[in-house]
């Protein structure tokens, strides 16, 4: 491709397409085609900030560009999906891939039977910080991991701007604080664990009286014996730790890598103690997430732009995104039920 890769932003509603139309527009293989939103104003709004151009024809648009990115409500991931497949175009999806698991067993069954380049957005995967972590387990320096706690959120929910918004309309959304900010969780658990077999949880929506919940805890049991916690919540005022390992070998503390802890240290983000070897005690990482640095979500767009430049794979793909829905929706079904539930991972191809 001798011109730059021409990207349609296919939705505008979630906050994050401004992080992803900054890093688009930072690149010079990269370029933005054009703004659609199902809501016209929203993207005529959104395109004079940038100065881009808004088009009212989403068809028109999917045949000026060369791929697409979607940052649409949640429950328009999947007709958009489908239109961005109808012309061929490569995918990158916000997350979470659906309102539901059922919705995204249907959009991975599309994605299988097309050719078609499909990325999920989830930024902790390009974080240096969760790589030295993955690393860090990978190496067995823990001994046997017993405990994985992972805090996620923010305290967005505290501004009437975010209570009024598409997030707590669980009609768009697919949830509240669990799905919205849990997700990223599931995901990096996957990562550095592989799946859980069951899950447990309790919801509340007491603080904002939102039609979802505004603060939420998931346990999550492992084959191995391993119990991994996520907390989250929109009402977070401060945080410090955000991730939590603990082994018969050692610990892990993770630092100013979710809004509410970022602003709370500077130093240190990455904790490591040893109970053995050379390194016994902590040590302390010179690493600095992105999050500190003020550019985190780009990540996304970028390592999009480098796969379709250079053929290869997506890092992430809708079986990533299925997986981690699987495991919120089941953590819903245990907080209705009471009790833990079996996660149900659908049969998909990678």
């Amino acid at each position: 491709m001798t011109h730059p890769i021409r990207i349609a932003l296919l939705g505008v509603q979630h906050y994050h397409a401004n992080f992803w139309t900054k890093a688009i527009l930072a690149r010079k293989d990269a370029a933005i085609a054009g703004i659609w939103d199902s809501d016209p104003a929203l993207a005529g709004k959104f395109a004079n900030a940038y100065a881009l151009t808004a088009f009212d024809d989403r068809q028109a648009l999917l045949q000026a560009c060369d791929a697409v990115a979607i940052c649409s409500t949640t429950v328009e991931h999947k007709e958009l999906i489908a239109a961005a497949l109808d012309v061929g175009k490569p995918i990158l999806c916000e997350k979470p891939l659906s309102v539901n698991v059922r919705e995204g067993l249907e959009i991975c069954r599309m994605l299988v039977a097309s050719p078609v380049p499909f990325m999920q957005g989830f930024p902790k995967r390009f974080d240096p910080v969760s790589e030295a972590v993955r690393q860090i387990v990978a190496s067995g320096d823990l001994g046997t991991v017993t405990l994985c706690r992972i805090r996620h959120g923010h305290s967005h929910g505290l501004s009437d701007d975010f209570c009024k918004a598409w997030f707590v309309d669980p009609q768009k959304s697919g949830g509240g604080t669990l799905l919205d900010e849990g997700v990223h969780a599931a995901d990096l658990l996957r990562l550095l664990f592989g799946e859980p077999e069951r899950a447990f949880a309790a919801l509340s929506a007491h603080t904002l009286g939102l039609p979802v919940e505004d603060t939420a805890l998931a346990t999550f049991s492992y084959r191995s014996g391993l119990l991994a916690e996520v907390s989250t919540s929109w009402c977070f005022a401060a945080a410090d730790h955000s991730i939590e390992i603990y082994g018969t070998g050692g610990t892990v503390l993770v630092s100013g890598v979710d809004i509410a802890s970022r602003p709370t240290r500077e130093e240190a983000f990455l904790q490591v103690f040893r109970r053995d070897g050379t390194a016994r005690g902590w040590q302390v990482s010179d690493i600095v997430p992105h999050f500190k640095t003020g550019v985190f979500h780009e990540h996304v767009a970028w390592a999009f732009i480098d796969a379709l430049a250079a053929g290869t794979a997506m890092p992430t793909g809708a079986r990533d995104g299925l997986y981690a829905s699987a495991m919120i929706e089941a953590a819903y079904e245990a907080a209705r039920q009471e009790r833990m539930v079996p996660i149900d991972y659908p049969e998909v191809e990678p």
